[in-house]
């Protein structure tokens, strides 16, 4: 039994402007690709299939046009939902999908048998159990108590969903008494575990007020194939738990992962877990430097490049630099005619070369209109287009101030 897991796709996403729809096409169209090669039996997608709750109809096309697509390989596709994804959405579609080899989890279900899926080898035998777990909200697993401190609202959650899991593990494990079997179990889910690596797209989970769920919580399973977390780890953990992470970059810290898939293999109740590293469609980098190293760095990037890329970039400008009033000019003019976009534009403000660090504390006297508003430009996280908008402004009215000064 040959399963991959994968998880955080965010169909519909736009970075900085820029829509991902080519980047996932061509990651869906190399999913397909792996699944004949490597003869995989099934797909567990662990959460956030899209990345809003509307999404747009090019993704909502992308993701029909993939189950199209996985049709002749016999492979099955099993989706849950996650934070980002609409119950709703996801439902519209279920019963359609499940006479393609598509099971669907949009929500925990009130029949929890429902969330039990049996997975079939290549010769229809039954060869993996998996117990569903989708992201779960509050109001899915516990009712509202007055008069609870916040304390006591987080262990009732964290027992309500430590429950929920236990409950499934039960149920998987009775199918197997049932029906004289010892199917691996495998277990999913969408949320935050202790002590795992996050990036700045993920957008920290809080089911009621539960900020994470403790690895040891979950049950004794052969796999947990979780989502939410966009890199791909394992957790450290007596159980095989692991984030498959998000198959592009959702963010420039992410830029230089090493994007991936887990193949679980089970031969009975043995198991094998390996990596498979999935192609950059769309090159991200961030280059955080002063002007006089910047030009250098950009010819080191660019010369990693392939003939027809085009490199999508974050400039984080340090030092003094970050203070210039021309800066975002004299950027631009040194990534004229280079195979880039510059996305983002920021300015770092340095602890000790700052204009009003300990080191070189100036009195507003000492400092023109402009350079006092540079370095309040530097505490902000602003895109570049933000920056120039906010200091025409700032202009504008200056102007007006000294006009009727004079």
């Amino acid at each position: 039994m040959r399963i991959l897991h994968t998880s955080d796709w965010h169909l519909g996403q736009h970075f900085i402007g820029r829509s991902r729809a080519a980047e996932h096409q061509a990651f869906l169209n190399w999913l397909v690709e792996q699944v004949s090669q490597l003869q995989i039996d099934a797909i567990i997608v662990a959460g956030d299939i899209f990345d809003t709750a509307t999404p747009p109809s090019y993704a909502r096309e992308l993701y029909n046009q993939f189950i199209v697509q996985l049709q002749p390989t016999g492979c099955q596709l099993l989706l849950l939902a996650g934070n980002h994804d609409s119950v709703a959405v996801l439902s519209e579609s279920k019963d359609l999908l499940a006479c393609l080899n598509v099971q669907v989890i949009p929500s925990v279900m009130t029949d929890i048998a429902q969330q039990l899926c049996v997975l079939h080898n290549r010769q229809q035998q039954p060869a993996a159990l998996v117990a569903a777990i989708p992201f779960i909200r509050a109001r899915d697993v516990l009712q509202s108590q007055g008069g609870q401190s916040e304390r006591d609202k987080q262990l009732s959650l964290q027992q309500a969903i430590a429950a929920h899991y236990q409950q499934l593990y039960l149920q998987a494990e009775q199918y197997n008494q049932q029906h004289n079997l010892a199917l691996p179990i495998v277990m999913t889910g969408h949320l935050t575990t202790l002590g795992v690596s996050r990036t700045e797209s993920v957008r920290d989970i809080y089911i009621g007020t539960l900020e994470a769920f403790a690895a040891d919580q979950f049950p004794a399973a052969d796999y947990i194939a979780l989502g939410h977390i966009h890199q791909a780890q394992q957790v450290k953990a007596a159980t095989d738990i692991r984030y498959s992470g998000s198959p592009i970059a959702l963010s420039f810290d992410e830029a230089k992962q090493q994007k991936q898939l887990w193949l679980i293999e089970f031969n009975g109740k043995q198991k094998q877990v390996t990596s498979i590293s999935i192609p950059c469609f769309q090159p991200l980098l961030s280059i955080k430097s002063d002007l006089v190293s910047l030009e250098k760095k950009l010819e080191l990037a660019i010369a990693e490049l392939a003939e027809d890329e085009r490199l999508w970039l974050e400039i984080v400008v340090t030092e003094t630099d970050a203070y210039l009033t021309d800066l975002q000019q004299r950027v631009e003019q040194l990534c004229t005619d280079l195979p880039l976009e510059l996305l983002r534009l920021r300015r770092q403000r340095s602890a000790t070369t700052g204009l009003l660090s300990q080191q070189n504390q100036q009195s507003l006297a000492e400092l023109t209109p402009a350079e006092v508003w540079q370095a309040r430009l530097s505490q902000e996280q602003l895109t570049a287009e933000q920056e120039q908008q906010l200091t025409q402004l700032h202009q504008q009215v200056l102007a007006t101030v000294q006009q009727e000064a004079e």
